[in-house]
């Protein structure tokens, strides 16, 4: 499923910028869809700490955030375009991609993700992704956690 590989891409970046939100005091943690030894799966192709991925099965998270699901959102967002912006960095992705990653539940490809910042209980930055691969920029990322203090 190509869908899946856009949350490969995620974490790619995500793993490349660990040690930028280590040094700023952030726990970096990843929710996926899909039971943990899909997750183990993931963590060691991709590779991504264990330590910072976290399986939801049955999208409990993405629920409870109000993330989109649905057909429409998954292909026909132009939000969904944004990725070929970043062909390369996908086509990176899928070369540690495999299909035995992919959740049982298939329809689990139409939930789309998000990015959220919090202090304690305090929400410090929300965004939802509009479409496939439409993730928050890093940089925004970082201006919120990383330019925080961390009490």
């Amino acid at each position: 499923m190509l869908l899946l590989v856009y949350f490969w891409e995620l974490a790619s970046a995500l793993k490349e910028a660990k040690p930028k939100f280590d040094s700023a005091g952030v726990k970096l943690i990843a929710v996926g869809v899909g039971t943990p030894d899909r997750a183990r799966i993931l963590a060691e192709r991709v590779p991504f700490p264990m330590d910072s991925l976290y399986a939801d099965p049955e999208r409990k998270a993405y629920d409870v955030l109000g993330l989109y699901y649905g057909l429409g959102r998954t292909f026909f967002n132009p939000a969904s375009a944004k990725v070929f912006s970043r062909l390369d960095k996908v086509k990176k992705a899928m070369e540690n991609y495999t299909i035995k990653a992919t959740p049982d539940d298939t329809s689990s490809v139409l939930q789309q993700g998000g990015m959220f910042v919090f202090k304690g209980k305090q929400l410090l930055y929300a965004r939802k992704d509009e479409g496939t691969g439409d993730h928050a920029p890093l940089d925004d990322i970082f201006d919120v956690c990383c330019k925080t203090p961390v009490a």
